[in-house]
């Protein structure tokens, strides 16, 4: 098969390194791809948030299936422009996609269906917004409406907070995305994560993770976008996996349905869990980063087949293999993220790192430039392990970042520390 994978960050890399292990994959493109993708793939300069130009770029390069990485070209349409094209593709329609481009449509999701999920309110108006926190009170969760690249989330502890995070969000500080504004109750309880694919009939559990999002260690500092994960999630237990399974994703999956807008791909299911009780975060209409790279870790060459069952709507007689093990990945970003950071610093020691099933580094954003890798991004590299348990896979990932030589770059030290 010939696969185009639109991307070009740590999930993207990861989905490349596990698609191109199964023998069903001859040719395999990444747009716009980065330094580690294109030591393994084609890359190809192309707007992924085009419809019409990705299919045609599909159709000249003779691909059978497309994997669409990121959530803005799903809000665009650009799955639905593919299957018009009658190209096979792996991710939502547009409309399907809501469930992650709109917080308020995501709720009213769940008032619909009964699904368990934090109190809120929607806004469209900054003074109203204000009225509804003073009156609610501190901590409480000020979130942007629409897409705002895993940062439009503030938890404000204070009601100075709140107020300011309601000012930024109105006065563009996260552009369209905050145009309008959820404001929700704090949920206690430990934070997970949940991967299912769907074909719009049936669902399909893949894996569970547990992110880290905030810069520095001990879960202080700004939110990010995620500075290391690691699977499965010790929180993630049947009991809560089959409560989640059954109360929130089943009855989403059957509202999306009779809509008329089925939902296919990869679900992530942000979960706060308390008591044993699972409540819905977020959803997620793509595999989260840096999750996707320890699934990808844990899961290797079978993924292209559960992706293809996922497209085909044969996900009912699809089955996923897990090996008793664990996964982490640490994320290296350049000092100053996720405020204002340097793009174009060197990055050495890469070359002398292992590659293999059980060590990688997913590049997430870097350019070679003059044979070197060099540091584009916020996010840069995500150093990915694994092992016979947590602590194992932590030394492992570990000892891969001390040997890289980056010093404008910053991870933290205690990815993992609350499992271990």
């Amino acid at each position: 098969m010939n696969i185009l994978i639109l991307g070009g960050g740590g999930r993207e890399h990861a989905l490349a390194w596990a698609i191109l292990q199964n023998p069903k994959c001859d040719r395999l493109i990444a747009a716009p791809g980065n330094a580690g993708i294109a030591d393994i793939a084609e890359c190809a300069a192309l707007d992924i948030e085009d419809g019409g130009a990705v299919a045609a770029f599909a159709e000249e390069n003779a691909i059978d299936f497309v994997v669409i990485g990121p959530e803005a070209p799903l809000a665009a349409g650009v799955a639905d422009r593919l299957r018009a094209a009658g190209i096979l593709c792996f991710g939502p329609s547009q409309a399907a996609a809501a469930l992650e481009s709109s917080k308020s449509f995501t709720k009213a999701i769940c008032d619909a269906c009964g699904a368990p999920t934090a109190a809120y309110a929607h806004f469209t108006d900054a003074d109203a917004a204000k009225d509804y926190v003073r009156a609610q009170g501190a901590p409480i969760v000020v979130k942007a409406d629409g897409l705002a690249a895993g940062k439009g989330v503030i938890v404000a502890e204070t009601m100075d907070q709140a107020v300011d995070a309601i000012d930024d969000m109105f006065g563009g500080s996260f552009g369209d995305a905050g145009a309008e504004v959820v404001i929700e109750e704090f949920m206690e309880g430990e934070e997970a994560s949940f991967f299912v694919l769907c074909d719009g009939t049936d669902v399909l559990p893949i894996g569970t993770a547990q992110d880290h999002k905030r810069a520095g260690d001990g879960d202080t500092g700004p939110n990010t976008g995620g500075m290391g994960a690691y699977s499965p999630a010790p929180a993630m237990t049947q009991a809560v996996c089959d409560k989640a399974l059954n109360e929130i994703v089943t009855p989403t999956m059957a509202e999306m349905a009779r809509r008329g807008t089925p939902y296919t791909g990869v679900l992530y299911v942000g979960l706060m869990i308390a008591d044993g009780q699972p409540r819905l975060v977020e959803y997620n209409v793509r595999f989260g980063d840096p999750e996707c790279q320890v699934l990808m870790m844990r899961l290797g060459g079978q993924v292209l087949d559960l992706l293809l069952a996922c497209a085909e709507g044969r996900l009912a007689e699809a089955r996923v293999n897990w090996a008793d093990d664990h996964a982490m990945t640490v994320v290296m970003a350049a000092k100053g993220y996720p405020g204002a950071y340097e793009k174009g610093s060197v990055i050495a020691g890469l070359e002398a790192l292992p590659e293999d099933s059980m060590n990688m580094v997913f590049h997430a954003g870097t350019k070679r430039i003059d044979g070197k890798v060099t540091a584009a991004g916020g996010r840069v590299l995500n150093v990915t392990a694994r092992g016979a348990s947590l602590a194992e896979a932590r030394d492992r990932a570990y000892g891969m970042v001390d040997r890289i030589d980056w010093p404008e770059g910053m991870f933290r030290r205690d990815i993992g520390w609350r499992a271990l």
